[in-house]
């Protein structure tokens, strides 16, 4: 199994969003085909058809926790599940 799916796993699984990195969640996204944008330590992604914009930070090396909750109902409301 690839790392995006065990992360896209994780992510959905709900059990791991305070222990989920932010290295992973960021390359997950990009497999999605999301753009990534850097404005000083906010990683801003943006796909066309999703209105919703995703705003990233560290929290050391883990994502934050609500932006992993985020994360995961862009990811369910949109269906993208499949796409990783």
């Amino acid at each position: 199994m690839g790392k995006q799916k065990k992360t896209m796993e994780r992510l959905l699984g709900g059990r791991a969003d305070a222990h989920l990195g932010f290295a992973e969640l960021r390359k997950l996204l990009l497999s999605l085909g999301f753009e990534e944008r850097i404005r000083g330590s906010h990683h801003l992604f943006s796909k066309r058809g999703i209105v919703e914009k995703i705003n990233l930070q560290r929290d050391g090396r883990l994502a934050k926790p609500y932006q992993v909750r985020q994360v995961r109902a862009i990811i369910l409301t949109y269906r993208l599940m499949d796409q990783a």
